[in-house]
């Protein structure tokens, strides 16, 4: 049974190669909360890939802003998270995307009152 997406949550390559592992990756990667928002990585939008190829899993990963003071943590607490799912060596590659507000699986969950 694979899982159905939701209007903005990004397929990943692994939708397509290995549907049974979308779960407990998108579970695992749950968990990473960027401590700033107080959102978790999935939420945010900001895997916006999971490949496997061979034996090695590689997650393309963005940050909400460049200069993200926590990034390398949430970077570290993201490739641990992955080998937990996986159960093989991971690669995060930064894509150079400018994250925004319509990259979240529901936009609408981040109501900060900045915009009337």
């Amino acid at each position: 049974m694979s899982e159905e997406l939701t209007p903005n949550q990004i397929k990943w390559t692994i939708h397509e190669t290995n549907p049974e592992l979308v779960e407990v990756v998108r579970a695992r990667l749950s968990e990473v909360v960027d401590p700033e928002i107080g959102m978790n990585i999935i939420q945010l939008g900001l895997i916006r890939d999971v490949e496997l190829e061979n034996d090695i899993a590689r997650l393309k990963m963005i940050l909400t802003t460049p200069f993200c003071p926590y990034g390398p943590a949430m970077i570290e607490m993201t490739k641990a998270k992955a080998v937990e799912a996986l159960n093989k060596p991971v690669t995060i590659e930064m894509g150079m995307d400018m994250w925004d507000f319509s990259m979240m699986e529901d936009p609408s969950a981040l109501d900060w009152g900045l915009y009337a």
